[in-house]
């Protein structure tokens, strides 16, 4: 297989290193990003007149055939090849209507260069599609809420019954999540900065004003030249960010599912998945299993150790490029294929989870959770918080003690608790509609 250097070399490349070294198996996913990024890299060299206007057309006709192919689907790398550029650079050389001029697409370029311009348009472009995803997403959630915005449940903290909340706001504490996810995303967007002109590390023979190119024609942003042609081939930070937003993006959709298969479970038995997202078991008849929550939920550690990968590879590099940084990709692109598809699964699923308002009902009754309320009552009629505090959590200790519940206690046992605690006050805080609506300190 031809390569993109080799004239130094007395002897073949073992066979041994070739296996090691070849990338084309995953940088494939690169060849629409490499194309374009050639495509530049050619109206630079006409800029600066090292290619002829006729040599530029045949560059260009050759490049964007290859680039149809890749748009079609029909483009099939050659897997023999070092990686997906020689193998670019292999198809114009072979392609007829391009002939010699082929030779002329790697001036003043290096794959070091190169593949950081190809790296960072991917993730521009997988950025805006998983941010597609979210909203998406987000949009299933707060429908989720919408439709649910009646209904009460137990809150938890430690997991264990805290206060009454709506339905909708731990739905919607959930969106909220989400949205801080799609500022993450963005942020990691508008931090890339598309740079051609580094060469190999230290710049090339073209002055830094013919590197500058508009945002058309397959670019997202507008592309220069480096402030710092090392910086630019070392940089993988753009990668780590993306990763590091994608990894917090796990994060989320991991506790989402942990709380919807608790959810789901005979115990709790707050919602029913639709059977289309659900699984069976191969022994028992009876199962119906949340298998799409648990995946998502455990691709969670996947999602990190792609990130901690690739900070740990990059973390004894010497500037500028080294091989080493070839490990980059296979991460990245795992993670934007686990997060958009973990999004998405998601979001087709929750259009078809109903919530059980009888069980939510039957949960609400628990009169601990209104532990808080009546403390508040108290308050408000001038009881000092520690007293009352102490106070309601003596009547909880009678009602857990005695097994008589607070509402069915009598007006002399509550007024030995307190002078102002009745049947008729305990039976009004006791009610989880009340209870909701007496927090009055979140923004509405």
């Amino acid at each position: 297989m031809s390569k993109l250097w080799g004239g130094r070399f007395s002897k073949k490349t073992h066979a041994l290193v070739e296996s090691l070294s070849h990338s084309i198996g995953f940088d494939a996913d690169l060849a629409g990003y490499d194309c374009i990024g050639s495509l530049k890299h050619i109206d630079v060299l006409k800029k600066a007149k090292l290619l002829k206007t006729g040599e530029h057309q045949k560059l260009s006709a050759g490049l964007k055939r290859i680039l149809k192919t890749i748009e079609n689907g029909t483009f099939k790398p050659n897997m023999r090849f070092e990686d997906i550029h020689s193998y670019i650079q292999h198809l114009l050389e072979s392609d007829k209507k391009v002939g010699k001029t082929a030779l002329k697409l790697h001036t003043c370029r290096s794959r070091n260069d190169q593949v950081v311009f190809d790296t960072k348009l991917y993730c521009l472009s997988h950025i805006l599609t998983t941010e597609r995803a979210l909203m998406a997403l987000l949009q299933a959630l707060t429908q989720l809420a919408k439709k649910n915005k009646d209904l009460v449940m137990p809150g938890y903290t430690h997991l264990q019954h805290a206060m009454p909340v709506a339905v909708k706001d731990v739905l919607m504490a959930y969106a909220v999540m989400l949205q801080r996810d799609e500022v993450r995303l963005l942020n990691a967007y508008n931090g890339i900065e598309l740079t051609l002109g580094s060469g190999a590390v230290a710049g090339t023979m073209i002055p830094a004003s013919h590197y500058k190119l508009p945002a058309k024609d397959g670019l997202p942003k507008a592309v220069s030249a480096p402030e710092n042609s090392i910086a630019a081939v070392a940089d993988r930070d753009f990668v780590v960010e993306t990763l590091s937003a994608l990894a917090i993006i796990g994060m989320h959709l991991s506790r989402f599912c942990e709380d919807m298969i608790l959810w789901a479970s005979t115990e709790f038995h707050f919602i029913n998945i639709d059977d289309a997202f659900c699984t069976g078991s191969s022994l028992m008849p009876q199962k119906k299993n949340p298998d799409v929550l648990e995946l998502v939920r455990g691709s969670a550690g996947r999602l990190y150790g792609n990130l901690v990968n690739v900070l740990v590879m990059l973390k004894g590099l010497p500037l500028s490029y080294n091989r080493d940084m070839q490990h980059d990709k296979e991460p990245l692109f795992d993670s934007f294929k686990t997060v958009q598809e973990s999004l998405t699964v998601l979001a087709a699923m929750l259009p078809h989870v109903v919530f059980q308002k009888k069980r939510l009902a039957e949960a609400v009754k628990d009169e601990c959770l209104y532990a808080t309320d009546m403390a508040d009552y108290l308050v408000k009629n001038g009881v000092p918080f520690k007293t009352a505090h102490t106070l309601v959590g003596k009547l909880i200790q009678l009602k857990l003690s005695s097994e008589t519940d607070i509402v069915a206690m009598s007006d002399a046992q509550l007024k030995k608790i307190h002078p102002l605690l009745t049947q008729r006050i305990v039976k009004t805080i006791i009610d989880p509609i009340r209870s909701v609506a007496s927090k009055r300190s979140v923004k509405s």
